[in-house]
């Protein structure tokens, strides 16, 4: 793999909080390549998710850019975004499924979005449930299945519009770690079959060492590392990689 996918070029994002401007991305600069599973990480208040939300414009930069196979999602109307957006999937940590639908119903949702025929969008949701194993749950509701069952839900959800991207914000960090390595099994194994490129943001190190190709560190706002995961796990240059590491094998030395 070396073709640049994404790229995110100086990217700042700020919020107004109590009449003040509280700077959250202070110029983010990496490169994602096509086909691998990217990890960023980093503590709570990083900066993560505000990160991985600005490279589909749920949130707004204020400036800088987003590259997607050469095409600027940041200088995009609001009609060429809505078009855009279809080829990024995203998953979250509380799933965000709609309660009152079955599971059929939820993985159809963003298909209706897009005017697909009801033919169309029923076999396809059908085939996403299959993909993700859940084809018997087909007629269940979020309500009777276990957070993994939801995660894998939200997975075919994302994947439904055939996105080029997927966005993995937090997706695994309020399931046990069994779980856990079921849900991270599946994208990869959707990462290889499907050739997506894959953005994964966690505070869990074990989750990058699991699944990611390539990772970076994020501090504060800033990336602070970026290299492959063997590189920075042997031998971390920045100072929050090194306490991430050490952590990480602390644990592990106790379990």
């Amino acid at each position: 793999m070396s073709e640049n996918f994404i790229e995110v070029k100086d990217l700042h994002k700020s919020f107004r909080v109590k009449k003040e401007s509280l700077e959250v991305l202070k110029g983010i600069d990496f490169t994602v390549q096509k086909g691998e599973i990217f990890g960023i990480v980093g503590f709570s208040g990083a900066g993560k998710s505000t990160l991985v939300r600005c490279i589909n414009r749920l949130e707004e930069p204020d400036s800088g850019q987003v590259l997607i196979d050469g095409r600027d999602i940041t200088a995009l109307n609001k009609n060429e975004l809505n078009t855009e957006r279809r080829k990024i999937g995203m998953i979250f940590q509380q799933f965000n499924l709609f309660d009152s639908m079955t599971v059929r119903q939820n993985v159809l949702y963003p298909l209706k979005l897009t005017g697909m025929s009801n033919q169309d969008a029923e076999k396809k949701a059908d085939e996403m449930l299959s993909l993700v194993g859940l084809s018997e749950k087909s007629n269940a509701y979020p309500g009777e299945l276990s957070g993994g069952q939801k995660q894998r839900v939200g997975i075919a959800r994302a994947l439904a519009n055939d996105p080029e991207v997927l966005l993995s914000d937090e997706a695994t960090s309020a399931l046990d770690p069994q779980t856990t390595l079921s849900v991270l099994d599946l994208i990869k194994e959707i990462n290889k079959k499907l050739g997506l490129t894959v953005i994964l943001i966690t505070h869990e190190l074990e989750v990058i060492r699991y699944a990611c190709d390539r990772m970076a560190v994020m501090e504060n706002g800033r990336l602070v590392e970026t290299g492959t995961v063997k590189e920075i796990f042997e031998t971390p240059k920045s100072e929050t990689a090194a306490n991430f590491i050490n952590v990480f094998n602390k644990f592990r030395s106790e379990s």
